[in-house]
């Protein structure tokens, strides 16, 4: 690796602050990172979903490692800003796969991961063991744990102080009864950061009861999935979150718009929702051009 990715890496960590949140916007293309880049961020989020529906396929580990990580590739060479991948459950079925999916990451351009712990349906064994346990549709604890400890072990070995930043989706997938989400969500977190997570990123909470006990449990930077109807960045500051992300909401919100349009202009044969778009000038500039 070179020292530019290293010292990005480095550049990157420093961004996780508790009370002053890194904020990412999440991007899916060459195009929405450059955007996202000139809007002011000081750092580009990769959206799994976005990027596979880019690609033409369905979110939830559908898109092969490949093509995801030439996607990563693409919007990392268009930005000068560190980028953080979302690389789902690793696009692998064991820690040695995940590691090599790292090494592909680092070689990408990326200096950042999320690493998810819900079981691919794909992979039956550990959908299985989670089944008996009780937490399906999550891996296993010991089972994650080895899939991050190889992560780590990976970036440590190319000398890249990638950080990762475990996913723990027992409010997103509504895993156990309520009352017991939170213990089950830090006893995860807690052996995610032993195995050698940089930080703890818990999608599906948002209420600040719960986002201020998870900021006061986990020993490390927080980070929560915002969107419509979740406490605005200030507020989510105050209660000591270190990084507030968007998922795939933008992508979402974007193809919101190529849907309206579409429909309006087939129906009432109008263009409406085209009157809001980009500059053309101001896009195509963004990309290289005249």
């Amino acid at each position: 690796m070179t020292t530019n990715v290293h010292d990005a890496a480095l550049a990157f960590h420093a961004l996780h602050t508790a009370g002053r949140p890194l904020v990412l916007a999440n991007a899916w293309d060459a195009a929405s990172a450059r955007i996202i880049a000139a809007a002011g961020a000081p750092a580009i989020a990769t959206t799994s979903a976005g990027v596979a529906w880019d690609l033409g396929a369905a979110d939830g580990d559908r898109l092969d490692r490949d093509r995801a990580l030439h996607a990563v590739a693409t919007i990392a060479a268009a930005v000068e800003v560190p980028v953080t991948a979302d690389i789902e459950s690793g696009y692998a079925t064991d820690p040695a796969g995940v590691a090599e999916t790292v090494r592909a990451v680092l070689a990408a351009g990326a200096v950042g991961v999320n690493i998810e712990d819900a079981a691919d349906a794909a992979d039956a064994a550990d959908a299985a063991h989670a089944a008996y346990e009780g937490h399906a549709p999550l891996r296993p604890v010991a089972g994650q744990v080895e899939r991050i400890a190889a992560a780590r072990e990976a970036a440590d070995a190319a000398g890249v102080p990638l950080f990762v930043n475990a996913r723990v989706d027992t409010y997103l997938r509504g895993v156990g009864e309520p009352a017991d989400r939170l213990a089950l969500t830090l006893e995860r977190a807690a052996a995610y950061r032993e195995a050698g997570a940089d930080g703890i990123f818990v999608p599906g909470a948002v209420d600040p009861e719960t986002v201020g006990a998870l900021v006061a449990g986990v020993q490390g930077p927080l980070n929560v999935m915002a969107g419509p109807g979740a406490p605005s960045v200030a507020e989510l500051a105050a209660l000591g979150v270190a990084r507030v992300s968007v998922g795939s909401g933008i992508a979402q919100a974007a193809h919101a718009v190529v849907r309206e349009a579409a429909l309006e202009l087939l129906s009432k044969g109008t263009y409406g929702p085209l009157a809001g778009g980009l500059d053309y000038g101001e896009l195509n500039s963004l990309l290289g051009g005249a």
